[in-house]
């Protein structure tokens, strides 16, 4: 009887063996998202104002490629619990910028992402008389997903990139993305110049 129930433990543990492992597919960790809620950024001396996430924080950029940034109203909107960053510079359209060399620039920089990219779509926005530019979504596993660029055309021009601090992965960085794009659109829909 011992035999017999160690060869059929034996051929279990043989036939066990046998199969062939099924790995399962790689997953990613659900995001709880807050609610969209805005507070106003109206700094004292900025040539703008806009509103931006309550779960973000506005930090005065402080290097540019190891330098102090050209324009002391370039900004950056943290967006700390997605390790994202948008990064904002400002411009003033006149002798020593041309409004043309601006926007060819905005358009250079993000045909810069082209060797990752899978696609650039340009959508034209037009958010009020004095508010347009153009939106860029960069599609696959480029470094920045979403930019953009708005002016008034005479005096000002400002220029948006969302970064994350993480490898370019377009599958699981796409829910963030999405989410945080409409904060970015409520931040363009409600920018305003100063000093018209």
């Amino acid at each position: 009887m011992q035999r017999t129930l160690f060869i059929i433990l034996v051929i279990c543990v043989c036939a066990a063996c046998e199969q062939v492992p099924n790995p399962r597919p790689k997953g990613y960790f659900k995001i709880d998202f807050p609610e969209h809620a805005y507070r106003v950024f109206d700094s004292i001396g900025y040539p703008y104002q806009f509103e931006y996430p309550q779960y973000a924080r506005v930090v005065k950029d402080s290097v540019f490629f190891d330098d102090a940034p050209e324009n002391p109203y370039w900004i950056n909107v943290d967006f700390p619990d997605y390790n994202a960053r948008l990064h904002i510079s400002y411009k003033q359209i006149g002798t020593k910028q041309q409004l043309s060399s601006l926007v060819d620039d905005a358009f250079k920089l993000t045909s810069k992402h082209t060797l990752k990219a899978s696609s650039i779509e340009e959508e034209p926005v037009r958010l009020s008389p004095d508010v347009q530019g153009f939106v860029f979504h960069v599609g696959g596993n480029a470094a920045t997903g979403k930019q953009f660029f708005l002016t008034d055309s005479v005096k000002h021009f400002m220029r948006g990139a969302l970064y994350f601090d993480a490898a370019p992965n377009a599958d699981s960085l796409l829910p963030v993305s999405e989410f945080l794009y409409r904060d970015i659109e409520h931040l363009m829909k409600t920018l305003r110049w100063k000093n018209k």
